[in-house]
């Protein structure tokens, strides 16, 4: 289809008050991207490379979200809600700078797929004027019902305009269309609002369109495909959908999950194959895992990267900015932010390391804490190639512990350390013979009174 020109006009202008939201409705997300963001990305896999974005309360917001995803995204508001063919005339302007293709979309949603969309441009190469997408259902009650004749669509009828035989059809007004740009701002203008609500409904195009002589057909998609967001419980029908979807295919691309739906993926999950991955891990936005790596169970991982057959949890957090070499491990109840973890680098248990930098492998003991926050400012912590930190060490930064050294267990480290040395950074001991047995009587009698 890179031949033909192409437009996707996104109808965003709906309160959504049936969200209960502040935001506007198109910015609640699916897998971490906002739903509008979804459907620019559709858009602009099936070769739209312009996007008139049709807006209302939170414009600005909602404009923000697409203007990364396409080349050209205008926006246009829709200052009353008079229907959908009413929000198509408010793109009028970009509509009349010439397009071969005009893909009218939805941008509630979320899971319209790129294919539909190529297949309906595919469709107005072929000669049709006017595309709908439509979907089969065993109950289609409350959809508006597509009727064709000898594979051609006639009507677009509601359920409350249909008659008996019309009501059993099962094939369903999806709402998404594809329109021959020649023709668009024409059968759009034509549309009128002789019903009740006095409103311009976009399935009118249908018989305008017919009765001009132009050709309408409509493609069957899926229905999850086509499903729009309208509440809260939709929203999280459609996240469990992609989900399900995305994890099929990362598992048929060699990756291996014990227990599917207890994983949660984003938008942008980057998972290798041959890694295993345990129950119960949730990957937030901005994540890259290469193949081999094991991430165990309860870890939470966001904008990290995770190096060819690393170890990361069981119950472990990777926050932005951690970057784990090849086979580094990350293990149990550990935190890493904004560091970079080299290979073959162990941090096996209890710790917090950021802002800093670990050398290959080095060993990082139990309950070590590097202190990159005075309350102010952020500093960095370097432990050197081969290092050793003891258990319960705080290394306060800005601190450099050298290649090969060793710091003792407990150990407060506030100076750097050398290659190769070895730091005490704690009190000496002392052992008063019998004090304890003292202080457990005196506060046993303290106790009884």
């Amino acid at each position: 289809m890179t031949e033909r020109s192409c437009l996707s006009i996104i109808l965003a202008a709906g309160e959504g008050t049936r969200m209960k939201s502040a935001s506007p409705k198109v910015l609640h997300r699916v897998a971490g991207l906002p739903l509008v963001a979804h459907v620019a990305r559709a858009a602009v896999a099936a070769g739209s490379g312009d996007i008139a974005l049709v807006l209302g309360r939170g414009a600005e917001e909602v404009a923000k979200v697409v203007a990364p995803i396409a080349a050209k995204a205008d926006t246009f508001l829709q200052e009353q809600r008079l229907g959908t063919a009413h929000a198509v005339r408010a793109a009028r302007d970009a509509i009349a700078r010439g397009y071969d293709d005009v893909l009218i979309l939805f941008g509630d949603t979320p899971l319209v797929d790129a294919g539909d969309l190529i297949a309906a441009r595919r469709k107005l190469a072929e000669g049709a004027a006017v595309v709908v997408m439509g979907f089969r259902t065993d109950n289609p009650t409350g959809y508006g019902r597509l009727i064709e004749d000898k594979g051609e669509l006639v009507a677009i009828r509601e359920e409350y305009e249909a008659s008996e035989t019309e009501r059993r059809i099962g094939f369903c007004n999806g709402g998404l269309m594809a329109v021959d740009g020649a023709h668009l701002l024409d059968l759009i203008e034509a549309i009128g609002n002789d019903n009740a609500k006095k409103e311009y409904y976009l399935p009118d195009i249908v018989e305008v369109a017919r009765g001009r002589g132009l050709n309408a057909v409509a493609i069957e998609a899926e229905f999850e495909t086509l499903l729009g967001i309208n509440t809260r419980v939709e929203l999280a029908e459609a996240e469990a959908i992609w989900q399900r979807r995305r994890r099929r295919e990362l598992m048929l691309s060699g990756v291996t999950m014990i227990d599917p739906s207890s994983v949660t993926l984003s938008h942008d999950t980057v998972i290798g194959a041959e890694t295993v991955i345990e129950p119960n891990v949730y990957f937030a936005p901005g994540v890259s895992v290469a193949g081999g790596a094991t991430i165990r169970a309860f870890s939470h991982l966001e904008g990290a990267t995770v190096g060819p057959n690393c170890e990361v949890g069981p119950f472990a957090r990777l926050r932005p900015g951690a970057d784990l070499a090849e086979k580094a491990k990350v293990g149990n109840f550990c935190e890493v932010k904004k560091a970079k973890v080299g290979a073959g680098a162990k941090i096996n248990h209890l710790s917090y390391i950021g802002d800093a930098v670990i050398g290959p492998k080095a060993n990082i003991g139990a309950g070590t804490i590097t202190c990159n926050y005075d309350g102010f400012n952020k500093f960095v912590t370097e432990i050197g190639a081969g290092a050793f930190i003891g258990s319960n060490s705080a290394l306060v930064a800005p601190v450099r512990i050298g290649d090969g050294a060793y710091v003792a267990s407990g150990s407060v480290i506030v100076e750097s350390v050398p290659d190769d040395a070895l730091a005490f950074g704690r009190a000496r001991q002392r052992t008063l013979p019998d004090r304890g047995r003292q202080l457990r009587e005196r506060l046993a009698d303290q106790a009884k009174k």
